[in-house]
């Protein structure tokens, strides 16, 4: 929050215009400042933890910003019960979020050094990497307006 106050407050920011994106556990670093309440134009996560802290998820109407999550739909690292408890979070939140999970795609799916062999757990995927890619640049074209 310290950082995100300090660019913020500098002279060449277009407050209107911050946004964060994270992978892996910087992934769900960008969806802990949304949880806190950040008043910034959006987040995405590529392959990031998706449980809150304990007893730090969402409260109803606290979720400020919009929300992409990027997800590989074989992730083992993120158990279906992450997945559908992040979704029922958002929901009771209120937020305003999308989710798209990537078939075939395992944990650290835009990380060309992850090697190719999936059954490892992370893998790169290119077809995963590029169409996260361009979720992303939809996303920032929808929350920046252009």
């Amino acid at each position: 929050m310290a950082g995100l106050a300090l660019l913020q407050k500098d002279e060449r920011t277009d407050v209107g215009k911050v946004a964060a994106i994270g992978y892996c556990f910087g992934g769900t670093g960008v969806l802990e400042l949304a949880r806190s309440g950040a008043e910034i134009a959006g987040v995405v996560s590529f392959h990031g933890g998706l449980a809150a802290a304990e007893g730090m998820g969402a409260e109803k109407g606290a979720v400020k910003t919009r929300i992409l999550v990027c997800h590989g739909a074989n992730d083992p690292f993120v158990s279906e019960e992450e997945v559908t408890g992040f979704w029922k979070e958002m929901r009771e939140a209120g937020a305003d979020w999308k989710f798209v999970a990537y078939s075939g795609a395992v944990h650290a799916f835009t990380q060309k050094m992850a090697g190719d062999d999936s059954s490892k757990g992370a893998a790169y995927n290119k077809e995963a990497d590029d169409r996260s890619w361009e979720d992303m640049k939809v996303f920032f074209a929808e929350v920046f307006g252009g």
